[in-house]
């Protein structure tokens, strides 16, 4: 089956179900620990609730996709994460609150396993790579868009009102499924496991050394990431003084390097490949945060000597999103939704421990979040420089069932 023109813009508009949910409520972090009366920092907890959602979300989607098809697990989760986003709207503590956005994670998952499990199955290698950033091209809309909207509903209202947005995104987004999605594995390709069997395809993907290393390299990453995501608001809005709309604005900016990135990366991939733009961007990863730990051990309180290694550190992510997501499905083909589930659970799990972390180091400087940068640095470049040579997708090498 080969990808319509349009299947990319949907796949993207799904994908970006979850950075929506994630970004869009993080300027509210001080109204929502200020409307239930809870400690600063608090509000970080409920997106490490988010994270591990996401976490258990991921194994199970994957699984279901590969049992039932890309679209039937799509369209129930759709509807599953519209209804969290509703009593997320409705949450009278900070414990419900984060109690919802654990289920609403677990709904969304499916829109960020599944459209890796449809590229898998509509292509290999370069072509791989190239349709998922042209993915990311579209679903990178969201984190710029996300912290602006957030921002700008912070200056007229509640942030409950941030989901109501999202309830209506899930809507739309399941509308789109019901009507657009095509169903990419075919009924006999589709299988029934046992909860042994299914552990044993676990354990025969983790035994791939190109899976699990470049796994690790976007677990890491995420790590990273998600220090940036869950420390940067406590560290504009109280160090900084920026009100929420202008932390949108910048969070908006940092995320449109990411996207720019993730183009210049398809474009690149045909010259250098993605074992090499891998690594280099690993090594740029490693270099950025080291420099933003300096500045923020030396105290340096200069905007503009954060900005730059941030905006960097997203920007690289565009190469390093795409390229380690394919080098751990090329030989998997047989069972994408399993692998791609499998990574993005211990993405996520990654992201989720980065999340409790930065909590409890936020104290309104750079120094918490800028040294689990380095930590989801250090951990990349490790987990790169034990990559296997590059897979070249020749017809008939896929790992056996």
């Amino acid at each position: 089956m080969r990808a319509s023109s349009s299947l990319p813009l949907l796949l993207g508009f799904l994908t970006a179900v979850g950075p929506a949910a994630t970004d869009m409520y993080l300027p509210a972090f001080p109204a929502i620990e200020e409307s239930f009366h809870a400690p600063v920092g608090s509000a970080q907890y409920t997106l490490a609730a988010w994270f591990a959602g996401l976490a258990v979300g991921q194994i199970s989607q994957g699984t279901l996709s590969d049992r039932f098809g890309r679209r039937l697990p799509l369209i129930v989760s759709t509807a599953l994460f519209t209804a969290s986003c509703v009593a997320c709207a409705l949450a009278p503590s900070i414990l419900l609150l984060a109690a919802f956005r654990f289920v609403s994670a677990v709904a969304a998952a499916a829109s960020m396993v599944i459209p890796r499990a449809v590229v898998r199955d509509l292509a290999d290698g370069h072509a791989a790579a190239i349709l998922m950033s042209r993915l990311m091209l579209v679903m990178g809309a969201a984190p710029i868009l996300a912290p602006s909207i957030g921002g700008a509903v912070l200056a007229f209202g509640s942030w409950r009102w941030i989901f109501w947005i999202l309830t209506a995104y899930g809507l739309a987004a399941l509308a789109l499924v019901s009507r657009f999605l095509p169903d990419t594995l075919p009924p006999e390709q589709r299988v029934r496991l046992s909860a042994a069997e299914q552990f044993r395809r676990y354990h025969h993907i983790l035994r791939e050394r190109g899976f699990l290393t470049n796994s690790l390299v976007g677990g890491f990453g995420t790590f990273g990431f998600f220090a940036y995501l869950g420390g940067s608001s406590p560290v504009f809005i109280d160090g900084f003084g920026f009100t929420p709309a202008q932390f949108g604005l910048l969070f908006g900016g940092c995320a449109a390097g990411l996207i720019a990135c993730s183009q210049i990366n398809a474009r690149l991939l045909p010259r250098f490949g993605t074992f090499r733009l891998l690594r280099w961007a690993t090594l740029m990863d490693l270099a950025t945060t080291a420099l933003l730990l300096g500045l923020a051990l030396a105290g340096v309180h200069r905007l503009v000597a954060i900005v730059l290694p941030l905006f960097v550190f997203v920007s690289v992510a565009g190469f390093v999103n795409p390229n380690a997501t394919v080098g751990a499905l090329s030989r998997h083909g047989a069972h994408a939704g399993s692998a791609s589930a499998l990574m993005g659970m211990g993405q996520f799990v990654l992201g989720a421990i980065s999340g409790l972390l930065v909590g409890v180091l936020t104290d309104g400087t750079a120094r918490g979040m800028a040294g689990l940068m380095l930590a989801g640095a250090i951990g990349m470049v490790v987990a790169d420089r034990c990559r296997p040579l590059p897979y070249t997708g020749a017809p008939g090498t896929d790992l056996p069932e």
